[in-house]
């Protein structure tokens, strides 16, 4: 394929496919490892990208008309955690003129959204409340239909459409026709009584049965709804939020236990450093002050982030409310970052809004406050930038310092929550000896699951082969046996 088409490829999609072992696994198994049609579903897909010039996409190429119009976004989580993708039917009206420029808009999100959080699967929602026959335009679903069934592999979970008119049936049953097999069992149709078994509540809109008070306005670009948590001095100031006096007196409580808790974990950390000497051997380029051992690493520009992707937390029968963040610099200057959280009435961070010196390491305590529960819809987001020598490091500074630094020069990086059930959760997490556990990831899950079912309806098909030819050889057998015997009852009449 390279050979006779490589004029037709993007050179960026080609290097990334020759280095991400992880994007050419997500092609096999959308392929049903099936080599020759994971190969033909690159060549379209890479065909694809460089027509739409998918790597150049952003919002600058695109009319601002098409954000401020509200019928595709990206907000909130399901059930089990993943993104939602919004498509508000009602917003989006037939136009020949337009139609080229309205998908580059599903591609822009599409391709925002794989690289901000590694391709992660998303869940697409069909909102048809208020929608009709003017409404319908095959050639734009078929479209999106395309993005996921030949374009972004393993990309989709499920496609919830709540309240699909009745006029709209017919034309559904052609879509259909374009999911396939695999893609129809994503199909979830909903109406306002049974939607939350997919999403919930605080997710939905009130026109879905929901609570979410989410109104869409551009700019800036929807993002998830991250918001700075509470830390030690009550809610940083920075960005104009004024703090209660029950909020800071609620804060102060904890402080106490919070440090205690930071001090038992520098012992614990020490306890581990004494015990393991084979870590204090690991050299690295930068020889971070309070070195420790991480589960998985994020390797940004400006910071290396342990963990990667996950924050473990126990259940409420496991009762583990604290997980630690571990922030090394590792830049030739003062790294000014903060945390924020899109629950930030569940969350206290410590450190929140904070710099890091040049070659060290700081650590972040994230608890649960109160009586609530981590859940798989909860997000941090951790953003840093580099800081010059003369900028100062006090909370006015860092104040300044975050409303004049472009968004250009800003690193982010985002992380999800998952919920351990065992007593002992494997995670960066203050309990003793976590630091040993393995991580296992709802994405492996589910990939092993995605495996597993792979391997089941191959195994399904041999077995209805193997049944039609013995249907086969059955039929064949009996009609050998019939002619036989009329040949034999023939011969006997001739006789006769």
């Amino acid at each position: 394929y390279l050979l006779d088409k490589s004029d037709k490829y993007d050179s960026r999609d080609v290097e990334r496919l020759q280095q991400d072992d992880k994007w050419v696994e997500n092609y096999l198994i959308w392929r049903h490892d099936v080599v020759d049609d994971t190969l033909k579903m690159i060549d379209e897909s890479f065909q694809w990208r460089r027509e739409y010039t998918v790597n150049d996409l952003t919002e600058s190429v695109l009319p601002k008309w098409l954000f401020e119009n509200g019928s595709l976004f990206l907000h909130g989580y399901d059930k089990e955690g993943y993104k939602l993708f919004w498509f508000r039917v009602k917003h989006h009206t037939r136009d020949p003129k337009q139609q080229l420029e309205k998908k580059k808009l599903v591609a822009f999100w599409l391709e925002h959204y794989a690289k901000r959080d590694h391709g992660k699967p998303l869940t697409v929602v069909f909102d048809m409340a208020e929608t009709g026959i003017s409404h319908i335009d095959l050639d734009f679903v078929r479209f999106i239909v395309n993005c996921f069934t030949d374009y972004y592999p393993n990309f989709l979970t499920k496609i919830v459409i709540f309240e699909m008119p009745w006029i709209m049936n017919a034309a559904f049953k052609i879509v259909k026709g374009w999911l396939g097999p695999d893609a129809i069992s994503m199909l979830k149709f909903t109406n306002k009584s049974d939607v939350q078994e997919y999403i919930s509540g605080e997710y939905l809109p009130p026109h879905m049965g929901g609570t979410d008070s989410f109104k869409y306005s551009y700019p800036p670009l929807v993002d998830d709804d991250f918001q700075t948590p509470l830390c030690e001095n009550g809610p940083i100031t920075s960005e104009d939020e004024h703090e209660s006096k029950e909020e800071i007196d609620a804060d102060t409580k904890e402080t106490g236990e919070l440090n205690e808790a930071q001090n038992l974990n520098q012992r614990k950390m020490n306890s581990v450093e004494q015990i393991s000497k084979s870590e204090e051997t690991d050299k690295t380029e930068i020889k971070p002050k309070n070195a420790k051992k991480a589960l998985t690493t994020f390797k940004g520009p400006l910071l290396h982030i342990s963990p990667a992707e996950e924050l473990y937390f126990g259940s409420k029968e496991t009762g583990e409310k604290k997980c630690l963040i571990v922030l090394t610099n590792v830049t030739k200057n003062i790294v000014a970052f903060k945390v924020r959280t899109t629950a930030p009435e569940k969350y206290r961070v410590k450190p929140s809004n904070s710099s890091c010196e040049p070659g060290t390491s700081l650590d972040i305590i994230v608890s649960l406050h109160g009586g609530f529960a981590a859940s798989l819809q909860d997000r941090f987001l951790i953003m840093a930038a580099e800081m010059d020598q003369s900028s100062g490091a006090a909370v006015p500074e860092l104040t300044q310092f975050w409303k004049e630094v472009p968004r250009t020069k800003v690193m982010e990086h985002r992380l999800r929550c998952h919920v351990v059930e065992s007593s002992k959760p494997s995670s960066l997490t203050l309990k003793e000896n976590a630091f040993n556990i393995p991580a296992k990831t709802n994405e492996d899950l589910h990939i092993q699951l995605t495996r597993l079912l792979q391997i089941n309806k191959r195994l399904q098909e041999q077995v209805d082969r193997c049944l039609w030819f013995q249907q086969l050889s059955v039929v064949l057998s009996l009609l050998s046996v019939t002619v036989v015997a009329f040949c034999f009852y023939l011969a006997y009449t001739q006789r006769s």
